[in-house]
């Protein structure tokens, strides 16, 4: 009798916990915004002050390798381009890797969303698929600009000419035909880092934008102050990155200043967004979330790609830096100091 008595009382027992599962789920996330430390006015203040530091040390950080681009030391596979192209793709990679894709998994598996969006990783699956499509883009763009190259007009070489043993016309369409061929592979490789700074300034600024957003919405000073020297630097680092992609691509002037106009503006105009939405926003409300995650997700993926495949690959593959082992040794030791200097500022500031 007391055995059955005990089975009965765990059957019980379980059947209320299934019963009562869902409530207790929702007791755990109110989906409210906490209001503790919140100060309008103070927070005001430390987000103006947050605008113009992240305005400079954007600007700065991107046209730091553009100023610097007509030294000879750092000219194209060149030492110490090696060495801060590899930094900067260790920052760029630690962005993606460390503060952006954490981040859309918490939006999008917040308890705060239905079921549906926790019951499988939909943050993985978004920033998969932007990589993938980051992939297709560049492919079809550089191959598309290479076949455009291809339908130019090609030296003609007659049969005399062809048949002509060793003479001088001969010899002066192989030389026109050869140096053709180079001009070609320049234009190809001009065009593929040109497709390379755009995606990765595409990738870079949905990010800015969500977390410009973010901060400008929120109004606790204790989070806006680490925040604000965090993202300094975070804009900072990144814009080398980015600076340096737009310096190999050889834009025209004109299009170099709309480029770092761009990036540097981003994340104070999503601060301004945020100041002016942050009497109707809810960071926990589920378009929130949903918005926000996905914006990440993809993000997420467009860095990761870039920084692998564009920036690291190539560079890491290059015969220049394979025959010189105290080079290849020092890009390595760049590409850790850079993700883990990002890593470091995730810790500290949150990011």
């Amino acid at each position: 009798m007391k055995k059955a008595s005990s089975y009965s009382n765990i059957l019980v027992f379980l059947f209320l916990s299934i019963l009562f599962q869902p409530t207790l789920s929702q007791a755990k996330c109110t989906c409210e915004t906490e209001y503790k430390d919140q100060d309008r006015t103070e927070a005001f203040k430390y987000k103006l002050i947050a605008i113009a530091s992240i305005l400079i040390s954007s600007a700065l950080g991107i046209s730091l390798p553009l100023l610097l681009q007509n030294i000879s030391a750092l000219q194209p596979n060149s030492g110490p381009h090696f060495l801060i192209k590899a930094f900067a793709a260790g920052v760029i990679l630690a962005t993606g890797f460390i503060h952006i894709l954490p981040d859309a998994f918490d939006s999008l598996s917040s308890p705060c969303l239905e079921n549906r969006w926790g019951d499988f990783p939909f943050a993985g699956l978004i920033a998969m698929s932007s990589a993938i499509g980051t992939l297709m883009m560049e492919a079809f763009a550089t191959g598309y600009h290479k076949r455009a190259e291809l339908r130019k007009a090609r030296p003609v070489v007659s049969g005399d000419e062809e048949s002509d043993g060793g003479g001088g016309n001969s010899t002066g369409h192989v030389h026109r035909a050869g140096a053709l061929v180079l001009q070609r592979s320049d234009s190809s490789e001009l065009i593929r880092n040109r497709v390379i700074s755009q995606v990765l300034e595409m990738g870079i600024v949905v990010h800015s934008v969500v977390i410009g957003i973010s901060m400008g919405a929120t109004q606790s000073p204790k989070t806006i102050k680490p925040l604000t020297t965090a993202l300094s630097f975070h804009q900072f680092f990144e814009g080398m990155g980015l600076g340096g992609c737009i310096s190999q691509a050889k834009y025209r002037k004109g299009a170099i200043t709309i480029m770092i106009l761009f990036f540097s503006l981003t994340t104070p105009t999503g601060i301004g967004i945020g100041i002016g939405i942050s009497n109707i926003y809810n960071e926990y409300s589920p378009t929130a979330l949903i918005v926000e995650g996905v914006l990440n997700s993809a993000s997420a993926g467009i860095l990761i790609y870039m920084a692998l495949v564009d920036l690291l690959a190539s560079d890491f593959m290059n015969p220049n830096l394979q025959i010189n082992f105290r080079l290849q040794l020092g890009s390595n030791v760049a590409l850790l100091i850079g993700a883990c200097s990002m890593s470091i500022l995730a810790k500290w500031g949150g990011a």
